[in-house]
């Protein structure tokens, strides 16, 4: 994870001259909802991903202070996208049919979407800016109320559990 976004930072890096001599260019950052909040179990993918929304921040800044506003940003923050990294993963139940995981197509027409509207940030759905928000407004006490209400602090225990699963020794399992 960690290393994906060290790959985002040196992509940018590397274009980032160029843009700021033309005073145009579009920088998209493709980071997740758990950059913005985070769950039990994924403390490395959390990680990476608070990094990646971090260094956006900061280069969305940066450019704002050069007042280089020919050159736009696109954070994009998906829930989970069903392509089987996070087979298992399940929040509660009575609240899976409300947010499901994405569809891949879904998530790229609603990213493409954001980026080409010029829209500086985007959680898919909707409904991930609410936890967002309650982060940076509640308590603490009542985001882990929030958190275990919703589930967030046992979603990842199927993920794991399927992992160990398959794993053993460092090695899949083959049927």
């Amino acid at each position: 994870y960690l290393r994906c976004c060290e790959a985002h930072q040196a992509m940018t890096k590397a274009f980032l001259p160029q843009m700021k001599s033309k005073n145009h260019g579009h920088i998209v950052t493709v980071a997740s909802a758990l950059g913005l909040f985070s769950t039990a179990c994924v403390e490395d993918y959390c990680a990476s991903k608070f990094g990646a929304v971090g260094f956006h921040e900061s280069l969305t800044h940066e450019l704002q202070a050069e007042d280089l506003d020919g050159i736009k940003t696109t954070l994009v923050c998906p829930y989970i996208v069903d392509t089987g990294m996070f087979a298992g993963c399940e929040i509660r139940k009575e609240l899976r049919s409300v947010i499901p995981p994405l569809e891949p197509l879904y998530t790229v027409q609603q990213s493409m979407k954001a980026i080409l509207a010029e829209q500086q940030m985007v959680c898919i759905p909707r409904l991930m800016y609410i936890p967002f928000l309650a982060r940076a407004l509640l308590p603490w006490d009542a985001n882990v109320a929030t958190y275990r209400f919703m589930g967030g602090d046992k979603c990842m225990l199927p993920f794991i559990k399927n992992t160990e699963q398959k794993t053993s020794n460092g090695h899949i399992k083959t049927a």
